[in-house]
């Protein structure tokens, strides 16, 4: 389906260059951590199936499996690069709890010597004639390679000294159901086929995303926080869902004249929220060290 963009220059776009680019245009854009190189990994085990087909029961059961290895391998290293990249976004953050770089290269190496004992299977004219020192090393290599180019898992927690883990859990699994929500509107509104509400849902999602790192960052602002990450994104999904359906169906300018304010409040109010949470973390930052002040002073100690 063609969509429309739009800019300073179209027919709608503003004529004013002056004016600053909205938020959503350029900040809070994400790069898929699992680019072109990780896809290429995929393409190994291609030809390997192929070639595998005609080569009896044993050659054909090795190169399957071999095959399923170096696909698994690609499979998990995408998503490890994804939890790394989750992991390096934000302040506070745990360790991944599976290794999945770290398998990846496992996995990775256990094809290739797979995939070379399979030649030197077929090669041989006795199974007991097949040498795995050639396979061994390839694995090794392999899997030695991999590491190198991709790195490893993280292997600490970023910023959680101080933090209580039972407050951070509760604050994961509420972010968690909220980026559900999120996904549900991403999904939702691609029905419309409008490239520019698309756009507007990108920036608010921008804004309830900074929301969800403020609370992340400090896990007691969750009490105050809750029915934005529940009550009201529920609410923006059901909106969203609804308009979809109207706007493909009726493509009805005051739908989306509506749909569009809603928007707008429900920014506005996520970043007032927001902001009230950072100014209320320097409220407390400011009687720390008040306080911390006042004990010094009494002990005697000069503060210039």
């Amino acid at each position: 389906m063609a969509k429309r963009y739009g800019g300073k220059f179209s027919p709608d776009g503003s004529s004013d260059p002056s004016e600053p680019p909205r938020r959503g245009q350029f900040d809070g854009a994400r790069v898929e951590p699992a680019g072109a190189r990780v896809n290429l990994l995929f393409l190994p085990a291609v030809p390997l199936v192929f070639l595998s087909l005609n080569d009896g029961a044993v050659g054909m059961t090795l190169g399957l499996v071999a095959a399923g290895l170096l696909t698994g391998a690609a499979f998990l290293l995408r998503e490890g690069l994804r939890a790394e990249a989750a992991y390096k976004s934000r302040r506070t953050a745990r360790r991944p709890a599976f290794p999945r770089k770290i398998f990846s290269s496992v996995l990775t190496g256990l094809g290739a010597a797979l995939a070379s004992y399979r030649t030197e299977f077929l090669d041989a004219t006795t199974a007991a004639e097949a040498s795995l020192i050639a396979p061994i090393l390839f694995g090794v290599v392999a899997t030695a390679l991999h590491s190198v180019s991709f790195g490893l898992d993280p292997m600490k927690d970023k910023g959680m000294e101080g933090v209580d883990t039972f407050q951070q859990d509760r604050v994961a699994r509420v972010v968690e159901d909220a980026e559900t929500h999120l996904t549900q509107m991403t999904d939702a509104i691609k029905r419309a086929g409008d490239r520019r509400i698309e756009a507007r849902v990108e920036q608010f999602q921008d804004t309830a995303r900074d929301l969800f790192r403020t609370v992340e960052e400090d896990p007691r602002d969750l009490a105050g926080a809750r029915k934005y990450l529940t009550v009201y994104l529920q609410g923006a999904r059901d909106a969203t869902v609804k308009f979809a359906d109207v706007y493909a169906r009726t493509r009805d300018a005051q739908a989306m004249k509506d749909y569009s304010s809603l928007l707008d409040d429900l920014e506005q109010n996520f970043a007032a929220r927001t902001r009230k949470m950072l100014l209320d973390d320097r409220s407390d930052l400011t009687v720390e060290i008040d306080v911390l002040r006042e004990r010094l002073q009494r002990e005697g100690v000069r503060l210039d």
